[in-house]
């Protein structure tokens, strides 16, 4: 949603750190596949390559609290679009909520937040 906001060296880092979040749990589901792709489109960088970068390294990148908010906003997105919240997944939005300084209520806001806008994402038209 508000990934072209981010600079050039945020974008690369956000790709990163998708990639590793997307196979954290073992299994890079379709729809996990699927949002990546559209993150590489929404970025116009359909191209990179992975490089692999550590997520501490990763993380660093991000300074302003607007695209700290933009970043896992998005990677919950991509965390819950199979469905399933894997331990490893929790683990990781843990770590990258604590290395950005998000309090508990601010991260469950958004948790919830992302978790509405999948529900009317997939709600029917038809209703």
């Amino acid at each position: 949603m508000f990934l072209t906001e981010l600079k050039k060296e945020e974008k690369e880092a956000f790709l990163e750190l998708a990639s590793l979040i997307a196979k954290i749990d073992g299994n890079h589901s379709i729809f996990e596949h699927s949002i990546l792709k559209e993150y590489r489109n929404e970025l116009g960088m359909k191209d990179y390559v992975i490089k692999g970068v550590p997520i501490e390294e990763i993380l660093n990148v991000y300074t302003s609290e607007r695209s700290k908010n933009i970043v896992l906003t998005e990677i919950l997105r991509l965390i819950f679009s199979d469905g399933v919240y894997h331990d490893y997944e929790k683990d990781s939005v843990r770590y990258i909520k604590n290395h950005f300084g998000f309090a508990s209520n601010e991260y469950e806001s958004m948790k919830d937040w992302v978790a509405k806008i999948k529900e009317l994402a997939n709600y029917p038209e038809n209703v």
